[in-house]
């Protein structure tokens, strides 16, 4: 069964792969062709679904998402943590530069207005403009800081440095948690982390049934030019780890009965 049910989504994934390719090779021939740039953000969001029924992933959504841009700020724990949000709310990703050179998926991401960023490099001050340049001109942007993947059982210490880009341009932060569970447990299959690669960790997910996925959206938090990033990124990780343990918990699953919003509601199928 197993090897059925990967050989079926496999198939599905290399099929969405090559349509999105051709989608974003079209958006990109259309640019070239009038001179005009493309907001290729309503057709990333609609890919971001497809991923996400292509890869049986049970998306349950708590909260409201953001009305207007913001910098999304969230707990990481797998590569399938974009997909997901992006499925949810429009916004650009800040990723580290090893997913820019991943087969297919890498240029995809770039296509889509992906910000890289190197580890290590010294250059987050330089990112962090980067950062509120988009949220400035209009676009949200989703960043993760405990800048590594968990394995989901809790939240690691947030980096403060990024956060700022709220303060430069004068935008709202988004705290957002995220936890894969599977039969009401943290899903081991999920967080990719330490020396996992793509390949083998999307095989391993592919070959089991659907995991459900808790995305919660608190309250946006404004903030100012005077708030001090080591508190803020305090104050963060506290919002999401709270959040995260009341997923844990149960706390947000619907009583017996009773319906959830799930990220099918605005048009995504239910994977099987």
């Amino acid at each position: 069964m197993e090897w059925l049910r990967l050989t079926v989504r496999l198939t599905h994934f290399s099929l969405f792969l090559a349509a999105t390719s051709l989608l974003a090779t079209s958006l990109l021939a259309t640019e070239t062709v009038t001179r005009r740039p493309i907001d290729r953000t309503p057709w990333a969001r609609r890919c971001f679904r497809g991923a996400c029924w292509c890869l049986g992933l049970h998306v349950h959504l708590h909260g409201a998402p953001p009305s207007r841009n913001v910098l999304v700020v969230s707990n990481h724990i797998s590569w399938t943590d974009i997909p997901i949000l992006g499925s949810l709310t429009p916004t650009l990703f800040l990723s580290k530069a090893e997913v820019g050179h991943w087969p297919v998926i890498g240029w995809l991401a770039q296509q889509a207005g992906t910000l890289f960023i190197k580890r290590g490099s010294g250059k987050a001050r330089r990112i962090r403009k980067a950062v509120a340049g988009k949220l400035m001109a209009g676009d949200s942007v989703l960043i993760f800081p405990e800048a590594t993947t968990g394995r989901g059982l809790t939240v690691l210490p947030f980096h403060g440095l990024l956060l700022g880009a709220a303060a430069d341009s004068s935008v709202p932060i988004q705290p957002v948690t995220i936890s894969y569970r599977r039969n009401g447990r943290p899903d081991h299959l999920a967080p990719f982390v330490g020396e996992d690669t793509f390949q083998s960790h999307i095989v391993a997910l592919l070959r089991q049934p659907p995991a459900r996925v808790d995305v919660l959206f608190h309250s946006p938090i404004e903030v100012s030019p005077e708030t001090g990033t080591s508190d803020l990124a305090e104050q963060l990780q506290n919002t999401v780890r709270a959040g995260l343990s009341r997923i844990q918990q149960g706390e947000l699953d619907a009583p017996p009965g009773e319906g959830i919003r799930t990220a099918g509601d605005p048009g995504l199928p239910r994977p099987q």
